[in-house]
């Protein structure tokens, strides 16, 4: 009885312990934020604070370009995963309902491209993207963001459309419609979880990026906040209620987006791994 008893509780006292090291840091972040510079200096820490203040989020929002960075982001972010979904929803069609040379191996090269680190190119981008006169645009940024996600997006696409059954389709068919509206009315309803999951994993990946923003967009009107964060704190020195605020600024949207997101991603990345 006391060995089940034990074999119960640790698995869970493992559970919390690890997700209390996980959350604290964002609890302190977004607490420091709202506290006082003088609750933020102290010698003795404040963990629940009660005086509350929006003024370091005001140092933040009125800093130079900040509403312009936060336009760059949100357009770079949303066409490159919006990209990426188009391109793989063909891609990952092919490669799970078609037969034809070389399919296996296009899906190791995607394999493989996912596993990849995409830094040891940097190089070589920095070289196209000034070759092209294209530095310090947008436009590249989209481009590379959506390669970075495709790999995934496809992979997983494919596990879900080979999970959807081909009888549906051909019904489908048989009933008159087309193969491409047969995938429209009958595969792409069915595809939502795993394109819930791709998106978020799409969003978080292109909205984090910041070595590549950091070597082609120099000049301060083409930046994301990423890079504007980074260099915050040499702007503001040692004020890190502002700094706090501004970190919990850039992750607002990553949590609004896993909110709306969550559930229909959570089944979506476990059928794209199992199946297909």
């Amino acid at each position: 009885m006391k060995r089940s008893l034990l074999g119960r509780i640790w698995p869970n006292a493992t559970a919390i312990v690890l997700f209390v090291m996980m959350v604290f840091p964002v609890y302190w972040m977004f607490t420091t934020a709202f506290k006082p510079t003088a609750d933020i200096v102290t010698d003795n820490p404040v963990w629940f604070p009660t005086d509350v203040t929006f003024e370091h989020f005001k140092t933040a929002v009125d800093a130079p370009d900040f509403w312009q960075l936060v336009t760059n982001s949100i357009t770079v972010t949303v066409c490159a995963v919006l990209l990426s979904l188009v391109i793989a929803l063909f891609a990952s069609f092919a490669l799970a309902r078609m037969r034809f040379k070389g399919r296996k191996g296009m899906i190791l090269v995607f394999m493989v491209a996912q596993m990849a680190p995409w830094e040891v190119m940097v190089i070589a981008i920095y070289m196209i993207v000034r070759d092209a006169d294209m530095l310090n645009s947008l436009l590249p940024l989209t481009l590379f963001y959506m390669v970075m996600v495709l790999p995934f997006t496809v992979l997983t696409l494919r596990g879900y459309v080979a999970a959807v059954p081909k009888e549906l389709e051909e019904s489908a068919m048989v009933d008159g419609c087309s193969r491409p509206q047969a995938f429209v009315k009958v595969i792409l309803p069915l595809l939502a979880p795993g394109l819930m999951a791709t998106s978020l994993f799409g969003f978080v990946t292109a909205w984090n990026e910041f070595p590549l923003v950091l070597i082609l967009n120099k000049e301060p009107g083409s930046k994301t906040l990423p890079l504007w964060l980074s260099q915050f704190q040499s702007q503001f020195g040692d004020d890190w209620g502002a700094t706090m605020a501004a970190a919990s600024l850039f992750a607002i949207p990553i949590l609004i987006v896993f909110v709306f997101l969550q559930r229909k991603a959570v089944s979506g990345l476990t059928s794209g791994a199992v199946k297909g």
